[in-house]
């Protein structure tokens, strides 16, 4: 199971780093999805990641702590506002609207609900 476990986390950092480079993506998910993985696979890869310089915090706060920090929950929020207009201005069926609508602000509520980082 630990090739599987490595080769899942892997992909994950893939995202993350795509996450980086489109705004749309999410990366603190992903990145969180890796050191689940690594951690179950690869000792020297989890360290790695929990101590990277850009990586690492965001991974130990939602450890330790459940948090998420305050520039991180308004890029997501203003992320997810954009992906509605987007669907908005596109025309996108009124059940979908309402569907993602509803859906962005489920999470959007357990973002801010988290404590800062």
């Amino acid at each position: 199971m630990k090739p599987l476990w490595f080769i899942c986390g892997g992909i994950a950092m893939v995202m993350a780093f795509i996450g980086i480079l489109l705004p749309v993506v999410p990366t603190v998910p992903f990145l969180l999805l890796a050191a689940i993985c690594f951690a179950r696979s690869s000792n020297k890869a989890h360290k790695w990641l929990l101590e990277h310089d850009q990586f690492g915090p965001a991974i130990r706060d939602w450890q330790e702590r459940g948090a998420i920090s305050r520039r991180s929950k308004w890029a997501s929020s203003l992320c997810m506002l954009a992906a509605v207009l987007i669907s908005f201005v596109m025309s996108a069926p009124q059940w979908l609207l309402v569907l993602q609508a509803g859906t962005v602000s489920g999470v959007a509520m357990f973002i801010w609900s988290r404590p800062d980082a």
